[in-house]
């Protein structure tokens, strides 16, 4: 357990150290934004390979991988995490391009199913993980007429909370975050017809443990309990960075809901098939997904 951080703590923490690293924050979106597209993607990539392997984080991504490919040597292992911290840092300088990227650069397919989610005339639950540049499939909804509210978990950092909402703008202009009362609102959204976008692969102590890479992750069950409560339907949806700034979003028909009448171990059957899903595209694009969470428990 945490031990509880001192009140000096918490004002040097509020009135120092969050107005620093917002100050750095806004400073690098600056020079991103000011760059063409394509130098920035790649700059930021650069910046990922270059920093990212010496930065805490990279400990817990190389457990990661090491646990959910034991097969693959050091030399395959350490490739995937520089391809990791290049996706990551090309997706950080994308964030000030996101209302540029569209048209040819992006491909879209299946986008049938998001049409037909946006004239159903009811609501919608599109779910996907942290893959490529997981900003990008709100941004194609946006451009096919389907407005997503989006989940999410707001920094720490207040300050820079309020720029990633500015940034996201491209895609959406309801953010909801995560917790009671965020919950309350996804669930007028979604009584009252709107769509939402949920990031399924984080891990959620108050989810359930499902299976995983062949490990149980805590799974937050959300998606498919509100899917079955408001009779939804629900999409998954696969992001892929092909080259450079340039995507592939994959939309597939809306998935079936069990129907055993227990409510509970139907959303459980549902997130096991949406995990193996998710599993499937991480395990074809290891490099394409964000293996810094703690997924797993250790």
């Amino acid at each position: 357990m945490a031990k509880p951080r001192s009140p000096l703590s918490r004002w040097l923490t509020r009135n120092l150290g969050h107005p620093l690293e917002a100050a750095l924050v806004h400073g690098v979106n600056a020079l991103f934004r000011a760059l063409p597209l394509d130098r920035a993607s790649a700059l930021g990539g650069w910046i990922g390979r270059t920093v990212g392997p010496w930065l805490p984080g990279n400990r817990t991504a190389r457990r990661n991988l090491t646990r959910a490919f034991p097969e693959k040597p050091g030399a395959e292992i350490d490739a995937i995490l520089r391809g990791m911290w290049d996706n990551l840092g090309r997706t950080i300088a994308e964030y000030p391009h996101l209302d540029r990227i569209g048209g040819e650069r992006v491909e879209v397919i299946g986008g049938e199913h998001a049409v037909a989610m946006r004239e159903d005339g009811k609501g919608g639950i599109m779910v996907s993980g942290h893959l490529a540049n997981w900003e990008i499939q709100s941004v194609a909804s946006r451009k096919l007429g389907l407005e997503l509210a989006l989940v999410y978990r707001a920094p720490n950092n207040p300050y820079v909370g309020k720029l990633l909402v500015e940034l996201r703008g491209a895609a959406t202009a309801t953010h909801i975050p995560k917790g009671a009362e965020g919950a309350r609102t996804l669930m007028r959204v979604l009584a009252n017809g709107g769509h939402v976008g949920m990031l399924i692969d984080q891990k959620m102590n108050d989810g359930i443990p499902v299976p995983f890479f062949g490990r149980d992750a805590m799974t937050v069950t959300a998606a498919a309990q509100l899917g079955m409560r408001f009779g939804v339907p629900l999409c998954a949806v696969r992001t892929e960075r092909l080259e450079g700034a340039n995507f592939r979003i994959t939309v597939l028909p809306p998935e079936a809901y069990p129907t055993s009448g227990d409510r509970n171990a139907d959303s459980r059957i549902l997130m096991e098939r949406l995990n193996r899903l998710l599993e499937d595209w991480i395990r074809e694009r290891p490099a394409q997904w964000l293996w810094l969470h703690r997924r797993w428990p250790d």
